[in-house]
Order: structure tokens, then C-alpha cells, then sequence
């Protein structure tokens, strides 16, 4: 069920699924989607015994949309909010995809305190080039020019893979209905945002929680080398590549995809408190 919470001047809506007895899980969405990207995951982690939170994003979803320009640090700052007026307080496990990766990594640079452990999906560490600000920018101004229509036709074979459109019609519909349906001043404030990200290599350095990298196999935004990377820079990572997947491997190939999460949450260490 869809629920709503006024936090950081906004209303976010959000679902709050499974039992507090288990590991409590956000899960952060990437562009240009909504909360609905990790169904599969929220209802297998729910299944399993833990608390899974799932929001729509500031501009995204159901939740307010604020035009101009919204930062990853915003974001963050929304996540912690949510969290507060939930009265989350032991550490949680935060998993993003994408922008959703990049937010979670400003999270952990913000408030590592909070998490017992990471999960990076198909996203990179890097600070925008100038050359990326540029076309983000420009993008932006297209989403509020023309909406969502033609970036969504455009790339849909970019964020999940061709095998995936002819073979799973259902995935691609609801990849297409989610892109659609984001609000283009919302999608647009996310993109001016990211494009003035920081680099998170340093972060991540110091990160001090377990994390699990995951990638699709097929994925050109933030290929298999990215995610490399992130393992890599990372203390105490694992990773994951997802085969016959794109961008998008937790809708392409959900069940192989909650193995990996599943057999990261088993080997955390026991909490403690």
C-alpha cells in the first residue's frame, strides 16, 4: 500500500512492506523511474522476513514535484528525513540503481553512521565531465520542451536489453510505463542535479559496511568496467554481473539478481543491539 509522509518540506510517498524483525532495506530508484523498479525485490525481501522501504523519489512517482534543480544531496537529505519520521533507527542496509547508486553513495558520504551495509546497482562513482554536464543540461531542457515521449522510445533499448523487449513484453511495458509517466519537471531538476554530482571514489574508500555491486552484463550506461571499479575502490565488496540484462537487471532477470542480494544479506555480520 502507498503511503505518504511530509518530510523535508515535500510529501514523499513511499511503501513500507515486511516485519522490523529482519534487516530494514531502502531501496532508492533510478531516473526516470518510480518506486515500482523493485517490486521484485521488495516482495521476495519482504517474504524473507525483512523490512523493505521502497519511496518514490523527490519530482518522481507520486511524490511532489519541485522544478529548478535538485541535487543528490537533496535526495539524501529526503532519505534521512523518511527514515526520522519513521523512527528508523538502527542501521539499515541502502541499495540504489543508477542515480539511486548515486544517491546512496552521498548518503553514505553524509551519514555512514546509518548503514550496515551497501548495494550499488548499475551506477558509477565519478564526478560529471564537462562534456556530460553539458548534455544533461540539454536533456533537461528537452524533457521540458517535449516530455517524456521520445527520450522514453529512444532509450528503452539502452536501459533494458533487446532480448528483454521481445522476450519479456511485460518487463519492457512496465519500464515504458514507469519512463512515461515521470513527471518531465521532476526528471529534468534530477538531471541539472547529477550533473553537478561530486566524485565518490573517496568515499567509498572509506566506506566501512560490506557492499554488494551489481551489474547487468549488457549494460552501456555503466558498464560491467564501472562496476569494476566501484569493487575495486571499495574495502569489503562482492560483485555481481547479471547475464542476458542491461541496465536494468532487477526487472530483467529478477530472480538471479535476488540470489546475489539474498546471499549478501546471509553473510552480513550479526547484529549487534
Amino acid at each position: 500500500m502507498l503511503r505518504t509522509a511530509a518530510v523535508n518540506g515535500i510529501t514523499t510517498t513511499y511503501e513500507d512492506t515486511g516485519e522490523a524483525a529482519g534487516e530494514t532495506i531502502l531501496l532508492v530508484h533510478g531516473h526516470p523511474f518510480d518506486h515500482t523498479m523493485w517490486a521484485p525485490q521488495a516482495a521476495a525481501l519482504a517474504a524473507a522476513g525483512h523490512r523493505v522501504l521502497v519511496p518514490d523519489l523527490r519530482g518522481y512517482g507520486a511524490t511532489r514535484v519541485v522544478p529548478g534543480t535538485t541535487r543528490l544531496e537533496t535526495f539524501a537529505a529526503d532519505l534521512a528525513a523518511l527514515l526520522d519520521h519513521l523512527g528508523v533507527t538502527q542501521r539499515i542496509v541502502l541499495g540504489g540503481l543508477s542515480m539511486g547508486g548515486q544517491i546512496a553513495m552521498e548518503c553514505a558520504r553524509r551519514f555512514p553512521e546509518r548503514l550496515r551495509a551497501l548495494v550499488l546497482a548499475d551506477t558509477f562513482a565519478h564526478a560529471e565531465t564537462p562534456e556530460g554536464r553539458r548534455a544533461r543540461n540539454a536533456m533537461a531542457d528537452r524533457l521540458l520542451r517535449e516530455g517524456m515521449g521520445g527520450y522514453t522510445e529512444e532509450v528503452l533499448d539502452k536501459m533494458i536489453a533487446p532480448r528483454t523487449i521481445t522476450g519479456r513484453p511485460a518487463v519492457a511495458e512496465h519500464v515504458r510505463r514507469m519512463m512515461l509517466g515521470a513527471p518531465p519537471e521532476g526528471a529534468a531538476a534530477a538531471l541539472r542535479g547529477r550533473a553537478e554530482r561530486p566524485d565518490y571514489t573517496e568515499t567509498l574508500a572509506r566506506l566501512a559496511v560490506p557492499a554488494l555491486v551489481a551489474v547487468g552484463r549488457d549494460d552501456t550506461y555503466t558498464p560491467v568496467s564501472d562496476a569494476e571499479f566501484l569493487r575495486d575502490r571499495i574495502p569489503d565488496a562482492r560483485l555481481a554481473v547479471v547475464e542476458d540484462a542491461a541496465h536494468l537487471p532487477n526487472l530483467e532477470q529478477p530472480d538471479v539478481f535476488n540470489a546475489a542480494l539474498t546471499a549478501f544479506l546471509a553473510a552480513l555480520p550479526e547484529r549487534v543491539g
